[in-house]
């Protein structure tokens, strides 16, 4: 299996991060990539019309993107039980996998806006609203504790991977100040061996 790689995104991150929960990262190949929401890359838009990472190849040779699908697929092709099976647990996971991509797209908005715009066009109140959405997310998830208490599913390994970048390319967002309950969850599930593994070519 083959996924094209680059070492900030989270989205990337989320893929390896579940291969390594399900005993398959020793089997994944990283290739490089070029991915920028610009300057397009033409190798990717060759197997994925969007030009994005990740983009995930099959030992068979299929073409899966985005992490929702490549996370799904490992899950499945490993017996695995990060994606419950059916009733409310499924749809608790998937839910809360939902909020982690979310807020995962906010901030990478935000980011975009500070190093992909032109200065002169940047829109300081757009930025804000993008990190705003972290902010209810985690404000959410603060409140009701036992949504992540106790799980090792995508929805926690989306949710993990969100904080893992905003302390990547956000480390004066603070959040742990203001969501206490959210940082002691995070504070445990972030020493998982899956959660601390690195990454490179």
């Amino acid at each position: 299996m083959k996924i094209l790689f680059s070492p900030f995104s989270p989205y990337v991150r989320k893929c390896l991060v579940t291969a390594h929960e399900l005993g398959l990262d020793d089997r994944m190949q990283l290739l490089p990539s070029n991915a920028n929401p610009v300057q397009r890359d033409r190798d990717i838009i060759r197997d994925n019309p969007l030009g994005k990472v990740p983009t995930f190849y099959t030992d068979d040779g299929q073409v899966l993107y985005d992490s929702r699908v490549i996370c799904e697929y490992l899950n499945d092709l490993a017996g695995g039980a990060l994606f419950p099976a059916s009733g409310a647990k499924r749809w608790e996971a998937l839910t809360l996998q939902s909020l982690g991509d979310g807020i995962l797209d906010g901030a990478l908005i935000a980011r975009y806006e500070d190093v992909a715009r032109p200065e002169p066009l940047r829109w300081p109140e757009w930025r804000a609203a993008q990190l705003d959405k972290a902010e209810t997310s985690l404000a959410h998830l603060n409140a009701r504790p036992e949504l992540l208490e106790g799980r090792v599913d995508i929805g926690a390994i989306a949710v993990g991977c969100a904080l893992w970048y905003l302390d990547l390319r956000f480390a004066d967002f603070g959040w742990r100040d203001r969501h206490p309950a959210v940082a002691q969850w995070f504070g445990a599930f972030g020493e998982r061996p899956s959660m601390r593994a690195q990454w490179s070519l």
